[in-house]
């Protein structure tokens, strides 16, 4: 049975979203980010995060110590990567890639509003995180200070498979 998906499915609207880096401390990671490379800090969740972007967009990279706090590096020939994203332009389109990775026979582990986005996480076959997401109007991203309006909300499958594309955070 071929899991792969049809050439005239939504992948051809897909594109590479955010990348999600385990780290052992924060402030390292911010200093290379923010300093060295440029980044903008977003948003900030104490010694936890920070959602970081080369522009106004909600994030190109997050750095966490969610699982990793005074963590090691891993030892060469590992991966460090906790999740990469992958971006559809319409929620439907987000739907659809849902439908065909549960007809294909891969588990979701989770289903979660975040709002700026919408997002479905499952793993590839050698366990690396790999996230489904739709992002909002980015109008919606930012409260009436300015703040990002990240969060972390969990939603089952079928109410994101019956969402429709006008959809708002709570």
């Amino acid at each position: 049975m071929s899991t792969a998906v049809p050439a005239a499915s939504t992948a051809s609207h897909a594109r590479i979203g955010h990348v999600n880096l385990s780290v052992g401390d924060l402030d390292r990671s911010l200093s290379f980010y923010r300093d060295v490379l440029g980044m903008t800090v977003q948003k900030r969740i104490g010694d936890a995060a920070a959602f970081m972007s080369f522009g106004h967009y909600h994030h190109d990279l997050c750095i966490n110590t969610w699982h990793s706090k005074a963590g090691s590096a891993p030892p060469k020939g590992s991966t460090g990567l906790f999740h990469f994203a992958i971006t559809y332009r319409a929620l439907a389109e987000l739907q659809a890639a849902c439908n065909h990775v549960l007809a294909s026979g891969i588990a979701i582990d989770d289903v979660v509003d975040h709002g700026p986005s919408l997002s479905v996480y499952l793993r590839d076959p050698d366990q690396n995180g790999v996230e489904l997401n739709w992002d909002r109007p980015a109008e919606t991203w930012w409260s009436a200070d300015g703040s990002l309006q990240m969060g972390h909300r969990r939603i089952t499958l079928d109410e994101l498979l019956s969402a429709a594309e006008a959809v708002n955070p709570a």
